[in-house]
Formats: C-alpha cells, sequence, structure tokens
C-alpha cells in the first residue's frame, strides 16, 4: 500500500508541525508514505470565495502528482472533503485520485483498523468536530441530546495511554471559522467562535482537539484574546504524542 501525504496551507504555513506527526505515525504504523515535493494549495479557498476556474489547474496538478499512489492521506477534513466532493465536477470527468484522498482520522480507523495502543498523553482533552468531518466525512454522527452514536476521531484517541476524552455541550457545533465566512462576517464568526471555546471551557479540559487546523486556529485566537487558558492540537499531534 503506497501513500501520499498531501500536506494543506495551514498546515504548511501555519503548523508544520501536524505535518510532521502525520509523517512521524504513519511511519510509526510501519506503511510505505511519500511527502511529494513542490505540492501545492488543492484549490479550496478559491472555490469557496467564488473563483472555482482558479481552482481547476490546482485540481489537475493534484491529479498528475498523486496518481501513482493508492491513498492520498492529509491532515485536513476541509481539503479531503473539497477534494473528494468537488474535483470530479471542476475536472469533468471521474476522478480516481479523488476517491484515494482520505483524511488522517478516517484513513487509520477504516482503512489500517488501528487497534494497537500508541503513545502517553496524560492530560483531559475535549473533543472539537469540525464541520466538513460530521457532515461530508462521517467521521462523527450529528449529535442527539449531545451526544454521538459514534466518532471515530475519538475511538483513535482512546489509543493513546493516559488521556481522558470529553466532549462539550452541543458536539456538531461550528465554531465559526468557516473558511470565508470568518472573513466576510467577522462579527457573527467571532461570536461563534466565543460560544463554541466557552463549550469547551466549561469540560475543564486542558487541550482542546480536533481534525482540523483552520477551526483549531480560530478558536486558539479567540482564547488568547480572551486571556483564557487552554490549549489546542491536531488529534495527530496526541496520537503521535511520545512515539
Amino acid at each position: 500500500m503506497k501513500i501520499g501525504l498531501f500536506i494543506p496551507c495551514y498546515v504548511d504555513a501555519v503548523y508544520p508541525e501536524v505535518g510532521v506527526a502525520t509523517y512521524k505515525l504513519l511511519r510509526h504504523l510501519g506503511l510505505d508514505v511519500t511527502y511529494p515535493q513542490r505540492q501545492t494549495c488543492c484549490g479550496q479557498p478559491m472555490a469557496n470565495a467564488g473563483f472555482e476556474k482558479q481552482a481547476i489547474p490546482l485540481a489537475e496538478k493534484f491529479e498528475t502528482m498523486f496518481k501513482g499512489f493508492d491513498y492520498v492521506v492529509t491532515p485536513s477534513v476541509s481539503c479531503t472533503a473539497f477534494i473528494r466532493l468537488n474535483y470530479p465536477r471542476l475536472l469533468n470527468h471521474e476522478c480516481a485520485t479523488a476517491k484515494k484522498a482520505m483524511d488522517v482520522v478516517e484513513f487509520l480507523h477504516d482503512v489500517v483498523g488501528l487497534k494497537q495502543r500508541l503513545g502517553t498523553f496524560p492530560h483531559k482533552v475535549s473533543l472539537h468536530n469540525s464541520c466538513h468531518g460530521v457532515r461530508e466525512l462521517g467521521l462523527s454522527s450529528p449529535s442527539e441530546q449531545n451526544v454521538s452514536k459514534f466518532n471515530k476521531i475519538k475511538d483513535l484517541l482512546q489509543l493513546v495511554d493516559g488521556i481522558d476524552v470529553v466532549e462539550p455541550e452541543r458536539p456538531d457545533e461550528c465554531c465559526g471559522f468557516g473558511g470565508m465566512f470568518s472573513v466576510e462576517e467577522t462579527a457573527v464568526s467571532a461570536q461563534m467562535g466565543r460560544d463554541k471555546v466557552e463549550r469547551h471551557i466549561q469540560t475543564g479540559a486542558e487541550y482542546v482537539t480536533g481534525p482540523d487546523c483552520s477551526c483549531l486556529m480560530h478558536m486558539a485566537g479567540v482564547a488568547k484574546k480572551q486571556g483564557l487558558n487552554i490549549e489546542f492540537k491536531h488529534v495527530v499531534e496526541i496520537l503521535a504524542a511520545g512515539l
């Protein structure tokens, strides 16, 4: 099984440690993983802003670069969802590479079927379910009476020794980032962020984790501005902790 590692813009530019942790974890599991050089943005920002034609050359480059792999794994639910759901339409043909694109959580849970114990993270962690993960990739179910029927992120986190995983009230509620939404509707986005961070704070957690750096960045900014003592880590950083 040959795996191509796709590192999105947010990870590359702002959270490179997440990319390192993803590679480290996949290698620790004995998987054949390659990071293709000179990869670029998947095109999501342009398409979300209404400039889909500008995303097409990036989709074409992605397809060319990753066509030789069995799976394309990335630590980003939003990029994965964009590639899988929109590339066939943008490229106007069945896109085999798009079908291979998987978020690292669903890859480890659904393809690898990870069951082995991982490292150690002796902290209380509040789980953030990003919208793309819940509604487009099915990493967890929409909550019913504040309870998720299943959660693939939580399943993986339970393989880490010492961790105490909790979920906030209304676990499938948006944090307010939403890509261009946070720029175009700043006041609404900021209030949604404050509400979401407050729900995480109420769990008593030391950390908030999730599968998308953009959500974590948004909430971390809210917490820092309000002087709140809580930290944010991508789920793959916790899965790779202590390995």
